[in-house]
């Protein structure tokens, strides 16, 4: 997310009304409803993920140690086992 200004934005009439509500302070306008992307859309970290946790739940369902998973994926027991429920 990157800053801009309003001035350079809006129209002069309308930051004087935002203004009366907000006067130098920083806001968020978030997107359209429409507009929004799901977590993940434009890159491969959503699928990257799915895969790395069905591997931790073969692996565990193979008999690896829950000791072993965490050394292995570097990932903390709560999140281990958060996968593996």
């Amino acid at each position: 997310m990157r800053y801009a200004n309003a001035r350079d934005i809006f129209p002069e009439d309308i930051l004087k009304i935002i203004q009366q509500y907000v006067d130098g302070e920083y806001i968020y306008i978030h997107k359209k409803e429409k507009n929004k992307m799901v977590w993940g859309e434009l890159t491969q970290s959503k699928e990257e993920l799915l895969i790395r946790n069905d591997r931790i739940y073969e692996d565990y369902l193979s008999g690896i140690s829950l000791q072993s998973l965490l050394e292995r994926y570097y990932l903390s027991p709560k999140t281990i086992q958060r996968i593996i429920s």
